[in-house]
């Protein structure tokens, strides 16, 4: 296990670097998106003027406040609480991200399935997950909020976050095929078989 801290975007060669077990801090850029965002984006054909290449995004609608653009705002909108979502339901668009706009990392909750370890392993990507229920923590890894496209659904908008020591996270799943979920399902699956085994049950029943 290794700790690294990159400073956002990152390349190919970094991102291969990773594997399950590390632990990473992010610096600079993140960009927060979820469902209705990638929905539009990818069904819808919405086009963003952000460019992703290299860089992170978060599974977020966050929490944020009006406040209007000042200089310590330039966006128009304050930060109030930053959390994370399920990543599951947004599995599909892994790759598309991956392939049409260059992301590197994916950050969320409880992981993602096999299209998007594929994805990861063709193209040079992995999933750092955050633990639920640490939304206050995250808010306070962010600095600022800079940007905002595709405003329309907001709070699933396209954000644009000016991130400072975001993490440690952990790599859940990298670019060699390896995921703790798959290895913690495995190993919970063996658990069981052996409980019930000691119990005289067949398994299976």
């Amino acid at each position: 296990m290794a700790h690294y801290e990159f400073d956002m975007p990152v390349t190919e060669e970094q991102v291969r670097k990773l594997r399950i077990n590390d632990t990473v801090t992010l610096n600079q850029t993140l960009y927060g998106i979820r469902d209705a965002t990638q929905i539009h984006m990818f069904d819808h054909g919405r086009k963003t003027r952000f460019d992703l290449k290299g860089h992170a995004v978060i599974h977020t609608a966050p929490n944020v406040k009006w406040v209007g653009e000042t200089q310590a705002h330039p966006s128009g909108y304050a930060p109030i609480c930053i959390g994370t979502t399920t990543s599951a339901r947004m599995e599909r668009f892994t790759r598309p991200l991956m392939e049409q706009y260059g992301v590197r990392i994916i950050i969320g909750k409880g992981g993602l399935f096999a299209a998007s370890a594929k994805a990861f392993s063709d193209l040079g990507g992995v999933y750092l997950a955050i633990i639920g229920g640490t939304a206050a923590l995250e808010t306070t890894w962010i600095e600022q909020i800079e940007e905002v496209d595709l405003d329309d659904l907001n709070p699933e908008s396209l954000w644009k976050f000016r991130i400072k020591g975001f993490g440690p996270l952990l790599v859940a799943m990298d670019s060699h095929g390896g995921s703790l979920y798959t290895a913690v399902n495995a190993s919970a699956k063996d658990k069981r078989a052996g409980v019930l085994a000691a119990l005289g049950v067949k398994s299976g029943t």
